[in-house]
């Protein structure tokens, strides 16, 4: 008795997500490519990096470069607040922070639910969106973890993280 729906259920893809805020907007990454999620912490400036690079942190041995995704994204600048984070992820085998104004919560988003990015979004510099998805009268941007990126600002800043360590 309705094993017809239960397949069709079972057979949608779901997306398991990290979402965060920044300013009044919902983002989020794919779970798989988040390693952890720590409290901010004291960086460690670096000259002449990109402007979107906040410094560096000591994390566990490892020095990690931090991006504040406000400044990568071209939005205003905020003060860290007690809920400020940085998301640990795995770009390309290259560890890197995302400093986010708050993590909100770990979410299961049927594949179904997410569109492709709006046009006038495809115009602008922003291929790292993957696309926009409506849960429960909320929308929330689906972010390409490796293009928020590109090549050579990846080997920019682990070269200039490896020559602070």
């Amino acid at each position: 008795m309705g094993t017809e729906t239960e397949k069709e259920l079972d057979s949608r893809e779901i997306l398991q997500l990290v979402t965060f805020r920044l300013g009044n907007e919902e983002y989020s990454l794919d779970i798989l490519s988040v390693q952890e999620i720590i409290r901010h912490m004291e960086l460690t400036r670096v000259p002449k990096a990109p402007e979107f690079v906040d410094g560096v942190i000591n994390l566990r041995g490892r020095v990690i470069p931090v991006l504040d995704l406000r400044k990568r994204f071209g939005l205003s600048a905020d003060e860290n607040t007690d809920d400020t984070r940085i998301i640990v992820v795995d770009i390309n085998d290259k560890t890197v922070g995302f400093k986010v104004d708050a993590v909100s919560e770990v979410l299961r988003l049927p594949s179904d639910t997410v569109e492709p990015p709006p046009s006038i979004v495809k115009d602008v510099d922003s291929e790292y969106i993957k696309g926009v998805g409506k849960i429960d009268g909320r929308l929330i941007i689906l972010l390409d973890v490796t293009k928020i990126l590109n090549r050579h600002e990846l080997s920019d800043i682990s070269t200039e993280s490896v020559a602070v360590a």
